[in-house]
């Protein structure tokens, strides 16, 4: 590792090929791209749809696929990919890719998970209504999924922290006893040659998870972005624009969604105070789940690549005034949420210039150490 550089991980969703389950809910060959590609732009201003540029409409099944993403993260500073892993009493969801990266040895990249322990709905947003698949705890369970996860965290590549392999939860509070469920999962990790673990919760707002991880069992929390309960106030919501909506002077697409400003979504992420336990901090290039929701979405405006620069750029220098050499690490959500306009992937509007972004502000790091 470069020294003065910190590892970073980008989140990636598997999501980009078909599965008899999502034919079944959502209609033959449905994957993330169905939606990417119907979105419509709803006011002046509003980047919608957000298409692939270089890559394509990529096939996930494709090793060609992987490998150029594992290439292109490379090339601009990402140090790993953290893969979403769907797990339902046994039963898996999208895991092809991350299995035949596993069984082929390649991408010769790292890689984490996180558990996405959420129902899986109708609605995307992880609410209890119109369950397709319903998250069950038991100890049994338990003991199931790591001893399914076992190859992946013996994997040379997987990433470890301290030489401890890293597995995230991303909703920790929702487990009914999640000491008893990591207790046993350090325990089996042991007995089966894997060593300590690492064990971390996504911390984002809605779901308890803002509160101690080693209360929970677990050793760090990581920063998601963009975190709900910061998100600097919404657009348009004072009574001055109820009354220009009304008038038709601002379109009523503010009324029935919700819009926020991405560098006040920012200040308000950075101004957070200063955990007292180990924290990891993440970064958004932008959110818009407009693709996804009819109603209700949630949109991020005023991205650029410039203020997606400068706040990593600041969670750097956050990292290395804060954290210990173990930790020197920063999240990015994410590598490719299509759906959530959430993406470091070229697109054709932008190009590269995301990942153009994060090569330059890690290099800038680096050099005001020099």
């Amino acid at each position: 590792m470069t020294v003065g550089k910190p590892f970073v991980i980008s989140v990636v969703l598997p999501q980009f090929h078909p599965i008899p389950e999502n034919d079944k809910w959502w209609g033959k060959g449905f994957t993330e791209w169905t939606n990417v590609a119907k979105a419509k732009p709803l006011f002046d201003g509003h980047y919608q749809p957000h298409l692939p540029g270089e890559l394509g409409f990529y096939d996930l099944r494709l090793s060609q696929s992987r490998l150029q993403q594992a290439e292109l993260a490379k090339e601009f500073n990402i140090d790993g990919f953290c893969y979403y892993h769907y797990w339902f009493n046994g039963h898996r969801l999208l895991n092809l890719p991350l299995d035949e990266i596993l069984t082929s040895g390649q991408p010769d990249f790292p890689f984490c998970m996180c558990w996405a322990n959420e129902n899986w709905t109708r609605a995307w947003d992880g609410r209890d209504r119109e369950v397709l698949i319903e998250q069950k705890y038991s100890t049994d369970d338990d003991e199931a999924h790591i001893h399914a996860l076992l190859p992946y965290l013996k994997d040379p590549r997987y990433i470890r922290i301290g030489g401890k392999p890293l597995f995230i939860v991303y909703k920790a509070g929702n487990l009914p006893d999640p000491i008893s469920t990591f207790t046993a999962w350090r325990r089996i990790a042991i007995e089966q040659g894997v060593g300590e673990l690492c064990l971390a919760q996504f911390e984002s707002g809605g779901s308890g998870t803002a509160q101690n991880p080693k209360s929970l069992g677990l050793d760090l929390s990581i920063e998601f972005t963009p975190d709900w309960r910061n998100l600097g106030g919404s657009m348009y919501s004072t009574a001055k624009a109820k009354v220009a909506m009304a008038l038709g002077l601002i379109s009523k697409a503010y009324k029935i969604h919700r819009v926020f400003d991405y560098q006040l979504m920012v200040n308000a992420a950075m101004a957070k105070p200063i955990p007292q336990y180990p924290f990891i901090r993440c970064v958004s290039p932008g959110f818009d789940s407009t693709s996804r929701r009819p109603n209700n979405a949630t949109i991020v405006m005023n991205s650029t690549p410039e203020r997606y620069q400068s706040w990593l750029e600041e969670a750097i220098e956050w990292t290395k005034e804060n954290n210990d050499p173990e930790h020197q690490i920063v999240f990015i959500n994410a590598w490719n949420e299509w759906a959530e306009g959430n993406h470091l992937e070229p697109d054709a509007r932008n190009g590269r210039a995301y990942l153009e972004a994060t090569k330059k502000a890690v290099e800038a790091k680096i050099d005001s150490l020099v």
